[in-house]
């Protein structure tokens, strides 16, 4: 097969954005690695339960802000939302240096600032994913989405892993100060990638009325409605990361370089997984592929649960992340292509709930699981969960399993 350049790469103002993304999501990848790890450390013996609460820090923020991010998204412009969303997680980033530099960090403070940082990205999310639609053209949506994956996951990779090296060589507040400096990429991108332009004449402004607004929107479409909960189900029952620190160093026995590339693992897949698909010029039976990429996320998630060896848990997680990436693309794709642009904000940020909500969730109920009966099982309980949440989804929308990706496309994205 003759590799060609993802469409999407073509239109400067996403590649500006791309790029910015693909810098500054390895480092906060980095620091999401480093705090389990910092955690694990200051806790001194395995507490699943301490792990779990950095998932719940992360995501009640979210919870409680994100019905602002969408109206925020559609009223203001995304760009300068960026501009704010972006400085305020480098600094929460260097916070998380200082104190680790001058000793006076704790677990609280720890969830403190995460929690911080976790309410910039409440209205971070909401902004810079409506916003890509405005950046490329409809028929090139696919291509962006998978570009965003490919970013995701290189980000997941080169991030985790740098900092098992740097915190063995360096120290751990230098993985903070480095995720500081990343999000300098994406500041640099949307200044020089110049004004968005944006549906704005029908602008909600920020009320709960907006917010309201866009939940009846998502309640009315239930191909919408079904892919958000197929999405929280499967994150919240597989949600095996948050373990990551206690397989690696209390049953796997590796150190903080075999941590880092479990934590990556994932995301190798879901990087092979997203080149593929950007290589697809149409992509058909977008329904049934997602159900099947759903199962095999699941089955997946038992087999790393069952694994005994660093070798197997490796390939267990790089076949959880192929298949969390094709689920992940077909229904951003589904959700963006289905939803007019001066609502899409709203969207994007119930989203974000269901997004976040479901694998930061899920760490707690991981962390609960596992400290009353053991990691192994909380893990491959998990991926039971999985499975049996999306036949319970696809026995309420059996239209999950026609959906073939050629609907009509609803307006409010960027011409040719």
């Amino acid at each position: 097969m003759r590799l060609k350049i993802p469409s999407a790469l073509r239109h400067s103002r996403y590649l500006y954005l791309w790029l910015g993304l693909l810098v500054s999501i390895a480092g906060s990848q980095m620091q999401v690695a480093a705090l389990h790890w910092h955690i694990r450390v200051l806790t001194e013996e395995p507490n699943p339960l301490a792990l779990g609460g950095i998932g719940l820090a992360r995501i009640l923020p979210v919870i409680l802000f994100s019905f602002l991010g969408g109206p925020v998204a559609d009223t203001f412009n995304r760009r300068h939302v960026l501009f704010i969303t972006q400085s305020v997680m480098a600094l929460t980033a260097l916070a998380l240096a200082y104190l680790t530099y001058t000793d006076r960090i704790t677990i609280w403070s720890i969830y403190v600032l995460t929690a911080l940082q976790a309410v910039a990205v409440a209205f971070d999310g909401p902004a810079r994913q409506a916003m890509v639609p405005n950046l490329v053209p409809a028929k090139d949506l696919p291509s962006a989405f998978s570009m965003s994956s490919i970013a995701m996951n290189t980000g997941s990779i080169v991030g985790p892993a740098l900092a098992g090296v740097v915190i063995a060589t360096l120290g751990q507040e230098y993985t903070y100060f480095f995720n500081a400096v990343s999000f300098l990429a994406v500041i640099l991108a949307l200044i020089v990638m110049g004004p968005v332009t944006q549906d704005s004449h029908k602008a909600p402004g920020v009320s709960w009325q907006a917010a309201v607004d866009g939940m009846r929107f998502i309640a009315s479409r239930p191909i919408i409605l079904s892919s958000m909960l197929l999405d929280f189900v499967a994150t919240f029952f597989a949600s095996a990361n948050t373990m990551m620190p206690i397989v690696a160093k209390d049953l796997l026995k590796v150190n903080e370089i075999g941590y880092g590339w479990l934590a990556s693992a994932q995301s190798i897949g879901s990087v092979i997984a997203a080149f593929v698909v950007s290589q697809i010029s149409t992509l058909r039976r977008q329904g049934p592929l997602l159900l099947a990429a759903v199962t095999v996320f699941g089955v997946a998630t038992i087999l790393f649960g069952v694994a005994g060896s660093f070798f197997l848990a490796m390939q267990a997680l790089i076949l959880m992340g192929i298949a969390d990436t094709v689920s992940t693309i077909i229904r951003n794709t589904i959700r963006q292509l289905q939803t007019p642009d001066h609502i899409r904000g709203r969207m994007t940020s119930i989203n974000q709930i269901f997004f976040q909500g479901g694998p930061q969730l899920g760490e707690v109920e991981a962390g609960i699981v596992a400290t009353l009966f053991g990691v192994p099982f909380a893990i491959i309980s998990g991926g039971i969960g999985c499975i049996v949440g999306m036949l319970l989804i696809l026995r309420k929308w059996p239209q999950l399993l026609t959906y073939n990706g050629d609907e009509p496309i609803l307006a409010g994205v960027a011409s040719d």
